[in-house]
């Protein structure tokens, strides 16, 4: 063989292993440009706070961070899982991968010992050392597979809990019901590896969302409550976990005193945990967060930043924004507050955006997921 043909076949053996090694670059821009004719200027913010868009996610919902900063996405009304990374440190995310497609209903993800666990409607999923292997992810592995396969409130948002377990919930398979089996309508608990499943809360009709206080690690979560009331009955609920084993209402009572006038009569409302915040009805509580940053005004310190994704089925929209809850411990009193709004245009009642998800970041920002605009925002503040 010549020379000549040896350099050849140097180079496709070089070219072979980069390939096979996996440090070939499957990633694309995380922003494009699609979303610069979004209203961002709409947004209305406390004084000092700022927005704009860190990346172009579709159908953006569940978020996860790593140790190394790759935010993680899932989606509900697509088939993918997402990664976008700020690798040049200006704010924006510049690289992003799909790690997985083809997925039932992938909206929750969660972040663990290097391990990337996604969500579908009947089971868990894993990908070990994802950090290694986002250009070529691989086949994951099942976790879990025997959660039950209705779609209705079938999408999930998981968490790891401060005890190293991993959450889960269940939703009602119905607008309203009596479901059959105790695993409907509750909150799931599993260890990492998926053995000893148990339901740690009852009662609760669809929660995406929930969060650990960061001091008294008790468990917080939205719950989306019934429709077809009217506009202003129930409320939808924000509620803390006590203790394993409790029980918040539904289908029998709904906002801590609304008996069900189908279920009602079955139990009485003094029966189960009064929400902490009864929120508006129909507007559709998702993530949460307690922040735990440094970049915000210190009243933001361990408060909740909560996502109302929205109404769908009230004359006049509600929700649409971004909810402070501010829990003070000292005179055991919760309340609320708008904290950013204007992805509803009240008067034409035109909606853009639907905030799904938040989540801190370690330098104090916070990231915004919106499933309508197809992006994740970076809120920040500068005093």
């Amino acid at each position: 063989m010549n020379s000549k043909l040896i350099s050849l076949a140097a180079v496709a053996v070089s070219f072979c292993f980069i390939q096979s090694s996996g440090l070939n670059d499957n990633s694309t821009p995380a922003i494009t440009g699609t979303s610069a004719s979004l209203p961002l200027e709409s947004i209305k913010l406390p004084m000092g706070f700022s927005i704009s868009v860190y990346a172009e996610v579709d159908n953006a919902r569940s978020l996860a961070i790593s140790p190394s900063g790759v935010v993680y996405v899932g989606n509900r009304s697509e088939d993918k899982v997402y990664a976008v990374k700020d690798t040049d440190g200006d704010g924006k995310a510049d690289k992003k991968w799909v790690i997985a497609s083809g997925l039932n209903m992938p909206n929750g993800v969660a972040f663990r010992n290097g391990d990337l666990y996604v969500a579908e409607v009947s089971r868990i999923l894993k990908f070990p050392n994802i950090e290694s292997k986002l250009d070529n992810p691989g086949k994951p592995e099942v976790v879990y597979d025997k959660y039950p396969t209705e779609a209705h409130h079938g999408w999930k948002y998981i968490a790891f809990g401060p005890d190293g377990k991993l959450y889960v919930p269940v939703g009602a398979p119905c607008n309203i019901c009596e479901p059959e089996k105790p695993i409907y309508a509750s909150i799931t608990r599993m260890n990492a590896d998926g053995s000893g499943l148990e339901i740690i809360a009852h009662g609760v009709r669809n929660t995406v969302g929930f969060a650990w206080h960061p001091t008294t690690k008790q468990m917080w979560f939205t719950d989306n409550g019934r429709d077809m009331l009217g506009d202003d009955i129930p409320p939808c609920e924000l509620n803390m976990l006590s203790k394993t084993g409790q029980h918040f209402g539904y289908p029998y009572c709904h906002g801590g005193t609304i008996k069900d006038p189908e279920f009602g009569s079955k139990r009485p409302c003094s029966d189960f945990v009064v929400p902490k915040v009864n929120l508006g009805a129909h507007v559709a509580p998702l993530g949460i967060k307690f922040y735990t940053g440094k970049m915000f005004p210190a009243e933001y310190k361990n408060q909740i930043i909560l996502a109302e994704h929205g109404s769908w089925n009230r004359s006049k929209k509600s929700g649409y924004q971004l909810v402070m809850v501010k829990d003070d411990q000292s005179k055991g009193t919760t309340s609320q507050k708008v904290f950013a709004s204007g992805w509803l245009d009240d008067a034409s009642q035109k909606v853009w955006g639907r905030p799904v998800d938040v989540l801190v970041l370690p330098d104090g920002s916070m990231l915004v997921s919106d499933d309508k605009a197809n992006v994740i925002y970076r809120v920040t503040y500068k005093g």
